[in-house]
Order: C-alpha cells, then structure tokens, then sequence
C-alpha cells in the first residue's frame, strides 16, 4: 500500500543491514520519515539512509542501544530533527553463541544487554514522546528461538523471550494513549548473521521449515509495514511469526 505511512516519523534500530535496513527501505517507500539507527556500520547506516531518501526523508544517526545515554540522546535527536516519533521498531541485536556449560557470564550479559535492555531503553524513551501525542506504533522483533529456545543459543533465545514478555506489559500499559505494541518473531531469514552458516547446516535448517524454503529481511519489512500502519490500529500485544511455519 503505497504511502500509506507519509508523514509519520519511523526510528528503526539496527538498521545499517538485514532485516533492519529491508524494514527502513519499506518504511520509506510507504511515506516515513526514516532514522537508520547504527552502533559501528556508519558508511553501511549512510548508504540506507541514502537509499530511503530517495522516497521520504532519511538520516542516520549512531546510537549504542544498550546505553541509556544513548537511547536518550538518539530520540532527543530525533525530536529536534523532525518533532515527533511515530513509529519504533526495535531491531538491533547481537549473537554470541555458546553451549550453556561453556557460556561466559560476559557473553550472556553482552546479549541481553544488546537484545533486551536496548529494546527496553529505546521502547521506553519512545513512549514517552507518544504518550504526549496519544498515538504510537512499537514492534520489537523476537525471534522463533524466543518461543520455542535453540540449543547452543541460551543468551539469545533468553533477550527474545524477553522481548515478548516486555512487549506484552507494554501493549497493556500503553494502549490507552493510542499506543500499539507488537512483536515479530522471525524464523530462518537469510542475512549476515545466517549467512556465515555452512550450506549442510542450512539445507538441515530449511527441513524445518513447513514451507520448505529461508525467508528474506523483506519478508519481515512487510510485517512490520502492516504493524506500523493505520491498518493496524486494533492490534496490540501480538506475537506475530514470520517463519514459514516454523513456530506450529
């Protein structure tokens, strides 16, 4: 539905790659206004903000989310950029795989601060400004391993279960402002962070799969479009998978 979003402003976190840079190109081809947030990727954040402005306004802006400080400087940016944060989608997130027995209590931490506290921090400061405007979209991307957990993934799979449950406190405590917050579970998508897999461990992954094939970031973009539009004012709270199946 093309510009069906013109006018909101859209902070999309981790957004200089993969799913976050396919949902800042969809947003922006819809109408938004587009802030590519970055941690380290500023020439990849520069080239998707530059891509984006070739449909709506776009500007990248770095931002460490598992910093408070920050968090609170990326939306004061944004504020004084363009006045308003309609749309958040908490993207950004780490891997640092390990079986349970031999993970570091450092490489737990270092997820979870990424994956979950930075989604906290950046949901939290958004709220704020929509609760002023009494209107919001927030969609905080999970994963399938936050539902159903993944061996050799204990760190990653706990910040996304979190995820879930954190966003469900939130889409009951904001909904009387007009807030909407969902969540996206994506399955097997083909990005960077699965892409340094072998072709067998793909091919065993893929037969998981009910509809036999790995998903795309546009896949997920046009998820979070439809979660960040009017179209889905009456929809709060949701665990939405994005996983050809996987998650029955």
């Amino acid at each position: 539905m093309e510009n069906n979003l013109a006018g909101k402003v859209a902070v999309v976190t981790g957004a200089s790659r993969g799913i976050g840079k396919a949902v800042a190109l969809e947003l922006a081809k819809r109408g938004a206004n587009v802030v590519v947030n970055y941690n380290g990727s500023e020439q990849r954040a520069q080239e998707v903000a530059e891509e984006c402005s070739q449909y709506a306004k776009a500007v990248a802006i770095q931002a460490n989310v598992a910093e408070e400080s920050d968090c609170q400087r990326l939306f004061a940016q944004v504020v004084e950029e363009f006045g308003k944060v309609d749309i958040l989608i908490n993207n950004a997130g780490i891997t640092k795989d390990g079986l349970l027995v031999r993970m570091s209590a450092e490489d737990f931490a270092k997820v979870v601060d990424t994956n979950l506290k930075g989604a906290f921090l950046c949901l939290r400061e958004a709220a704020k400004i929509m609760m002023k405007a009494r209107y919001g979209r927030i969609v905080n991307i999970s994963s399938v391993v936050g539902v159903h957990g993944n061996a050799g993934q204990a760190n990653y799979s706990a910040s996304k279960a979190g995820i879930i449950g954190m966003s469900k406190s939130a889409a009951k405590e904001l909904a009387a402002r007009k807030i909407t917050v969902n969540v996206i579970a994506p399955g097997f998508i083909e990005t960077d962070m699965t892409g340094c897999l072998n072709e067998k461990v793909k091919e065993e992954m893929q037969k998981q799969i009910p509809l036999k094939e790995i998903g795309t970031p546009q896949d997920v973009a046009e998820a979070a479009a439809f979660l960040a539009s009017d179209s889905a004012r009456y929809i709060t709270g949701v665990v939405l998978g994005v996983d050809g199946g996987m998650g029955m």
